[in-house]
């Protein structure tokens, strides 16, 4: 048997680290040749890494959220015949890889170093501290419900490590004593007294809780010596005798002490990276307009209506996409990608749209190429296409870059306005509000229109108000008479 590295490929662009997403292996796992190992980000895509070899794992190169250079070790595998790993630099190759827990030093499955304690001495440890403390609480449980005091059990729980093989006899052997001299606990759920035990309360008190239905022996007395007043009966009332803090729990009100850390790594890192850019290099400026999209929605019903068995089902967003495609003509400066490093804008005639695009994972911009190539119809189908390929994770590296413009849209969580963030280095981004129905004056008469807003940013270094002003209303212009869109 032999040890085979497999080392971070070269993902390409030059791109010298990625993050690690996800392992699909685990250590002891056997891997099949070209069987998934590994996921891993770039600043553009997710990318699957495949084993080339058949073996066993033996060491993990790292934890999900780590940053690996390429070239680095992503995982060790033990291979049939004399692997890749030199005997001579076995020992210190060893030394510097990482165990399933992705702490360096040579590592067994368990993640423990030479000298240190044998993993099997470990687990019988952890094993018996974690049967001592199970004990303890079954005997402080028992002791309680048997009348034992609470300090007396607290000295139980902690006298012996052993204490789980005696807890039994010591809590049979404990004195008991009667329900009516133990004191009730704070949040007791009820107070049950025995059936021939008298509580102390007045003759108003006890006519009062007859007349109620309540009987007393189940209602706790805040007073001298336990005695029952009006105001016990009123508390037993509003709750039946639930603790205060279940009643507080279940309306809601009840203080919350937990925390949660959530790492911010794979998809989330990098859209935080990406956003964090954007808002960073690109000066954002906003525009809204309001568009009567009633005549649109009306032509997209008839298409629906006529051809969505034969050519596919409309939504309004190929619609939108189309009216972009024809005002982009007289507005290449907003079909363009800024690099201001170089100091230098590129202008496309090509229209690549970015659709946003939300998945499990976060949101995604896949690219919908050449849409000045396409009708509406073949524009609706590419979105569905890349929109599954997305949220199945299997979207590839081009389908994922060269974007140059984006699209965005919430569609019925849209609300009024937004402010979409550009998608760097792009110069411009549309984003889509809610469509609602509202009353509207037209010709004098007031009639039901439907409504929508487009909320867009552009980069104000190169894009100029007048410009993006006049492209949205050029967009509007198509939307409200929509029989433009198929006029060449």
């Amino acid at each position: 048997m032999g040890v085979h590295i497999i080392k971070m490929p070269d993902i390409g662009e030059g791109i010298a680290e990625v993050e690690l997403g996800a392992w699909h292996v685990e250590v002891g796992q056997l891997v099949k040749e070209d069987g998934p190992i590994a996921d891993v980000m770039t600043d553009k895509a997710a990318v699957e890494i495949p084993s080339p070899v058949a073996g066993k794992v033996i060491a993990l190169g790292g934890k999900v959220g780590e940053v690996l250079a390429v070239g680095s070790e992503l995982i060790r595998l033990e291979v049939e015949g004399e692997g890749n790993l030199k005997a001579g630099s076995a020992a210190s190759g060893a030394g510097g890889a990482k165990g399933a827990n992705g702490v360096h030093g040579t590592h067994g499955t368990n993640g423990t170093q030479h000298g240190a304690q044998p993993a099997a001495a470990v687990v019988s440890s952890a094993a018996v501290q974690h049967t001592a403390a199970e004990a303890s609480a079954a005997a402080l449980a028992s002791a309680l419900s048997s009348g034992v005091s609470t300090q007396s059990a607290a000295r139980a729980t902690a006298a012996s490590p052993r204490l789980h093989e005696s807890h039994t006899a010591s809590t049979s052997a404990a004195p008991a004593t009667s329900s009516a001299s133990r004191a009730p606990a704070a949040n007791q759920p009820t107070l049950v007294r025995q059936p021939d035990e008298r509580p102390l309360a007045s003759p108003a008190v006890r006519q009062r809780a007859w007349d109620m239905g309540i009987e007393l022996r189940f209602v706790h007395g805040t007073g001298e010596a336990g005695r029952i007043s009006h105001a016990d009966l009123d508390a037993y009332a509003q709750t039946r005798g639930t603790p205060s803090s279940t009643i507080q729990a279940r309306s809601g009100y009840a203080e919350r002490l937990d925390e949660t850390a959530v790492p911010v790594i794979g998809m989330r890192r990098a859209i935080a990276r990406k956003m964090q850019e954007a808002k960073r290099r690109i000066p954002h400026f906003s525009y809204v307009e309001e568009i009567d999209v009633t005549e649109v929605e009306d032509l997209r019903a008839q298409l629906n209506k006529r051809w969505s068995e034969t050519r596919g089902r409309l939504t309004m967003l190929p619609l939108l996409i189309r009216a972009m495609v024809i005002a982009l003509r007289d507005f290449p400066q907003i079909n363009a990608r800024f690099d201001d490093e170089a100091g230098v804008v590129t202008r496309y005639g090509a229209v690549h749209i970015g659709v946003a695009t939300q998945t499990e994972a976060g949101l995604t911009v896949p690219v919908l190429r050449h849409a000045e190539a396409r009708d509406v119809w073949s524009i609706a189908a590419e979105i569905v296409r890349l929109a599954e390929a997305v949220r199945s994770g299997k979207a590839s590296r081009d389908e994922l870059t060269g974007s140059t413009i984006t699209i965005s849209s919430l569609g019925a969580l849209g609300g009024i306005v937004s402010t979409p963030v550009i998608n760097h280095p792009e110069v411009g981004i549309v984003g889509v509000n809610r469509m609602v129905e509202r009353p509207m004056i037209r010709n004098g008469a007031v009639v039901a229109r439907k409504m929508m807003n487009l909320s867009s940013s552009f980069d104000h270094r190169v894009v100029d108000g007048m410009d993006a002003a006049e492209f949205i209303q050029s967009v509007r212009a198509l939307l409200e008479q929509p029989a433009l869109l198929f006029v060449e």
